[in-house]
């Protein structure tokens, strides 16, 4: 089994930032694509960002110059810099990794952006 548990979310101002952290642990021998997805109020859940093994990153469009997704690979740990966050972004945000051929997801991080 693997168990993610994820940090990070909370409320910030138009303009701020966030760091979401997302920590895997449990029967791991080496984990593939790592990434984040955002369900909104109302909407169905989305990719955000995700990051292969070796460092390569793809984003949604809406996201782009202002994510940044990483991971710490001896750590099997990814984040998500989320800077210059706009109202839009507000959302539950979960990761969600690819571990020996199985997606596992977390609980998910409410990230709220005030206007």
């Amino acid at each position: 089994q693997v168990q993610l548990v994820e940090s990070g979310g909370g409320l910030v101002q138009a303009g701020g930032s966030l760091k979401l952290s997302c920590a895997a642990s449990g029967r791991i021998f080496s984990i593939d694509t790592m990434g984040w997805s955002r369900q909104a109020p109302g909407k169905q859940r989305e990719l955000v960002a995700v990051i292969t093994r070796g460092g390569n990153a793809n984003y949604a469009d809406s996201v782009k110059g202002r994510f940044t997704i990483s991971r710490d690979n001896a750590k099997n740990t990814v984040y998500l810099q989320m800077n210059s966050l706009k109202p839009e972004d507000t959302a539950v945000y979960y990761c969600k990794l690819l571990v020996g051929g199985m997606d596992y997801w977390g609980k998910g991080t409410l990230v709220t952006v005030s206007s």
